[in-house]
């Protein structure tokens, strides 16, 4: 057995380079990013969650000789095991760390199935035994976070079937014990771009991991070709986690691939999520109720635009509320929701609270009211995913005065 040295790298500000943007380097990009480095990836066809990824650089080719240039760190997570290994030879040459993703023993360095509790760090490494590396630092996670005593089960294995699991708003510990669990047992991962994507990298290389991320007005997975992954996988045996981002049922479209189980006869199972909805303006210091000033919350989709044919949701009601408003994927139509609600009858200086990516390190909230909305939304570059928030707890500012995101 070759024993590895086990180190902890400070990679802020520093160029770590990944050639190859499929499923194993997206579950490495998480952990990169959180720790402040520099990331490039090469790749001719990134997921769409690399390629929509705002803090890296995506450079959409093939790998070339000198890519590594500069390189404090670097990863070979292709498909192709040629190209593997000459990104391999070229860090020996430049003296560049590199994993290997395909043949760990083949690099020069190895990513140990990691794992937080509070601010300790922690990382496993079984001899190239993957599997058994992420079933102790799961059985670690779960020690640390319930004080149990320690129960390491390498070979721990879920019935087949599917479950539906509401990742949360984002950060990796919004997720529910139940949630994490049924992850960490999973054969195949049917990911969302919204999910809390940094969990992917505690599951073991032996793991599918299949990008069904629905990226805003570009690449999108179609709904019925996830429902027949779940039921295909299912079917073959494995135990499938469909890992969404918030709650299944809250604009996720849970309910669909619950029907297309149901109708397979695939065993299925629903692990509720906390929802961005409640989550993010909570994150931002906003309760979305109080005593004395709200007695209703409507969550509203900002998939259509007020007048269009399929929009289910009635304006102009929804204007002579006085209670709290929270649009959910409005980014690109704010302009037109705000001049409905204005036209409606809403005040012209209703607080507005925008959250933008909530939760995650980059949270941001902004605020103005419902005159100025649009144009806010403009000054500020807000991105999705973002949630607005509309009513008088939009103005409250004192929790946000004490909260750190």
């Amino acid at each position: 057995m070759q024993a590895h040295y086990l180190a902890g790298l400070d990679l802020h500000g520093r160029k770590v380079v990944v050639i190859g943007g499929g499923s194993v380097a997206q579950r490495r990009l998480p952990n990169l990013i959180a720790a402040g480095a520099d990331v490039h990836v090469v790749a001719l066809d990134p997921t769409p969650a690399v390629e929509s990824e705002v803090a890296i650089t995506v450079h959409r080719r093939a790998y070339a000789d000198g890519d590594l240039e500069g390189a404090w760190y670097a990863m070979a997570c292709t498909d192709d095991p040629d190209v593997n290994a000459a990104v391999v030879a070229e860090a020996e040459r430049r003296r560049v760390f590199c994993v290997r993703a395909d043949d760990a023993r083949r690099g020069t360095a190895v990513t140990p199935a990691s794992g937080v509790h509070r601010d300790l760090q922690f990382g496993v490494l079984a001899a190239g035994d993957h599997r058994r590396s992420a079933a102790v630092r799961a059985a670690i996670t779960e020690a640390l976070a319930d004080g149990t005593s320690l129960r390491i089960d390498d070979d721990r294995r879920h019935a087949a079937g599917v479950a539906l699991v509401g990742g949360g708003p984002g950060d990796a510990d919004l997720i529910t014990v139940r949630g994490r669990k049924l992850l960490a047992e999973a054969d195949v991962v049917v990911a969302d771009r919204l999910a809390p994507i940094a969990l992917l990298d505690e599951l073991g290389p032996q793991v599918e991991i299949i990008d069904a991320a629905k990226v805003p007005y570009g690449r999108a997975m179609r709904q019925e070709q996830i429902n027949d992954l779940l039921v295909d996988r299912a079917r073959a045996g494995k135990f499938v986690v469909r890992l969404k981002g918030g709650d299944p049922y809250v604009y996720g479209r849970g309910f669909e691939e619950l029907q297309a189980c149901v109708a397979a006869g695939v065993p299925v199972t629903v692990v509720p999520g906390i929802s961005s909805p409640i989550a993010a303006p909570g994150l931002a210091g906003i309760p979305v109720t109080h005593r004395g000033v709200t007695h209703e919350v409507v969550i509203v989709s900002g998939h259509v635009a007020p007048g269009h044919p399929d929009s289910l949701t009635d304006w102009a009601a929804l204007a002579r509320l006085r209670g709290t408003i929270v649009l959910m994927m409005a980014v690109k139509r704010i302009d037109e929701f705000a001049t409905a609600l204005l036209e409606g009858g809403r005040p012209a200086d209703t607080p507005v609270a925008f959250i933008e990516n909530a939760s995650r390190p980059d949270q941001r909230l902004l605020r103005t009211d419902l005159a100025h909305a649009a144009q806010t939304a403009v000054d500020e570059k807000l991105i999705a995913p973002a949630i607005a928030v509309i009513g008088p707890v939009a103005g409250f500012t004192d929790a946000d005065r004490a909260l750190r995101f």
